[in-house]
């Protein structure tokens, strides 16, 4: 369960009943569970998952280790972006599992279709797909004219 031998960034998300989200995460997001093991008392110690390609791992919170989640924190500065084919139907299948919008799908200036869902657990979801190309002059472009406002 999630050894590699190159370098790489893994999100570790801790959640207040770590279980239930794995079962979460493949409603909403399609995750595909790579293995998982519980403590004696049924906590999940660690799971790893993969949504498109991109594993992450997952905990129980344990506020003895200093292991806290966003419901406990009172929120998450993190964001986690999926950047898909189809976000309408992502956005809408997270939605439909239990995740409340936090900012409806728009099409965005800098060429992504985009908005975010925040889960059940407290971390936030940001689903893009993108739509056009934008050359970096006409990002700059749009970046300011939005502080002539």
């Amino acid at each position: 369960m999630s050894q590699t031998t190159q370098t790489c960034l893994v999100p570790h998300l801790c959640c207040r009943n770590a279980a239930d989200a794995v079962d979460f995460y493949r409603k909403a997001f399609n995750a595909e569970v790579l293995g998982a093991f519980s403590t004696p008392d049924g906590k999940l110690m660690h799971g790893a998952l993969k949504i498109n390609g991109a594993q992450f791992f997952l905990t129980e919170e344990n506020p003895a280790c200093g292991a806290l989640g966003p419901q406990s924190l009172g929120g998450s500065a993190v964001t986690l972006h999926l950047h898909v084919p189809d976000c309408d139907a992502v956005f809408q299948r997270a939605v439909d599992a239990g995740c409340q919008v936090g900012m409806p799908l728009e099409n965005m200036f800098w060429g992504d279709r985009y908005g975010f869902v925040i889960d059940p657990y407290g971390h936030k979801w940001a689903i893009a797909t993108t739509i056009k190309q934008v050359k970096p002059e006409e990002l700059q472009a749009a970046v300011a004219s939005m502080g002539a406002r």
